[in-house]
């Protein structure tokens, strides 16, 4: 078998995920934050300041998901 065949089909629809988000995130909030600024010292802050802000926004994300699905019990009582 060749090793694509191996890989799961979660496996590769969450890494076309993946990718797609990194390039949105690449094209709709990295370029325009380093477009804006001339000096190389505020272009370097800039993207400090955007990737510091994904890394912010996937843990919330994360910390969301893992509570969804330890309380999922609970979740699901109080929805019926």
């Amino acid at each position: 078998m060749p090793p694509i065949a191996e890989i799961g089909t979660e496996y590769i629809l969450f890494g076309a995920a993946g990718l797609i988000s990194l390039i949105a995130f690449s094209v709709l909030i990295l370029a325009p934050a380093v477009g804006s600024f001339g000096r190389t010292w505020e272009k370097v802050t800039a993207i400090f300041v955007s990737v510091f802000v994904l890394i912010a926004l996937l843990a919330i994300g994360i910390a969301i998901g893992i509570g969804i699905v330890y309380y999922w019990d609970d979740i699901t009582q109080l929805v019926g």
